[in-house]
């Protein structure tokens, strides 16, 4: 994490101050421009099929891929036909929107769309240009509903249902917007989108989820394992959480070593480990599938919403026709 991304987390300092007119000027041009969808200046363009957003207004971890995974679950429990798009950050492929399959990987697609197709072998389109990925499944697929793994800020998407996604624990740092903390709008937004979801929060009068850490699992042949002790790898937005959850099973970290979130990782960033056993997360994992070696581990997670967050999910589902009142 980079000195900027750790002063978002403390007190007010000398680096906050020197941002904020950069954070002034990034809030007066998301303003504007969200100003000019509003008043239909700039329209949002047009598809078939109903898109539930699972997004946030921070940058970083915050529980939206595991949320995403249980949602496409539920909806396929429902008897909904669904597929999913994403930005695919961190990936580059020759050619966009790209439809992510069994030999699509990580530097083509970007770690969490394979990490979802991975466990879900659903529909996935990925690309920068959100109206060509909902095109490409429209195309492919006849769909019900598609789920759009963050996008919340992209308002020339047309959207039926936004869950957004809070931290508990690190929530809204500073309370500035970027560059000086890491918000990508206000938590004014938050009063208009249809539900906020806080990962790990009280249940008490909110929408909470849990996310639960499964067994290890082998990065190279997916059968889960119990390790005594390991270097925990990480490039993720909150490595804290990942590093308290694989002590809370017991296990001995020998170092931690966090990478810039989305990092393409090489086989020379484990040299110095040698043969000690390494843990990292599932979607670390699927960046190093190509050079794992036999004791390295990742920790999957998923996600338990409340029954609060299912019920209104199913109010929402209703009210918008997408469930057509069943």
């Amino acid at each position: 994490m980079s000195k900027i991304e750790q002063s978002w987390y403390k007190p007010f300092g000398l680096i906050t101050l020197l941002l904020l007119p950069l954070s002034a000027l990034f809030w007066i041009v998301s303003t504007f421009r969200k100003c000019l969808y509003s008043a239909k200046i700039i329209k949002a363009f047009e598809c078939k099929t109903p898109v539930i957003v699972v997004g946030n207004i921070s940058v970083g971890g915050n529980g939206k891929t595991p949320f995403v995974l249980w949602l496409y679950e539920y909806l396929t429990e429902q008897g909904l036909s669904v597929g999913i798009i994403s930005r695919g950050y961190g990936g580059q492929s020759d050619n966009y929107p790209l439809l992510v399959t069994s030999v699509v990987n990580a530097q083509q697609a970007g770690d969490e769309p394979v990490l979802l197709y991975h466990r879900l072998k659903c529909p996935i389109a990925v690309g920068p240009n959100r109206q060509h990925n909902i095109d490409l499944l429209e195309n492919n697929y006849t769909l019900d509903v598609i789920i759009s793994d963050d996008g919340m800020q992209h308002y020339k998407m047309p959207r039926s249902i936004e869950c957004c996604i809070v931290d508990s624990e690190r929530r809204f740092g500073n309370g500035f917007v970027m560059p000086a903390g890491p918000l990508r709008e206000t938590t004014k937004r938050l009063q208009n989108v249809d539900i906020v979801i806080e990962n790990g929060g009280e249940a008490n009068n909110s929408y909470t989820l849990k996310v639960s850490n499964l067994r290890l699992v082998n990065s190279s042949d997916d059968v889960k394992h119990t390790v005594a002790h390991a270097h925990a790898i990480s490039a993720i937005g909150n490595p804290k959480r990942f590093e308290n959850s694989l002590e809370a099973q017991g296990i001995t970290l020998l170092s931690t070593h966090h990478f810039k979130d989305h990092y393409a990782y090489t086989a020379d960033d484990f040299l110095q480990f040698g043969d000690d056993y390494i843990i990292m997360t599932e979607k670390d994992a699927v960046k190093c599938q190509s050079f794992a070696k036999p004791n390295w581990y990742y920790l999957p997670v998923d996600a338990q919403p409340t029954d609060s967050v299912i019920n209104k999910l199913n109010s929402l589902l209703k009210e918008k026709g997408i469930l057509n009142g069943l």
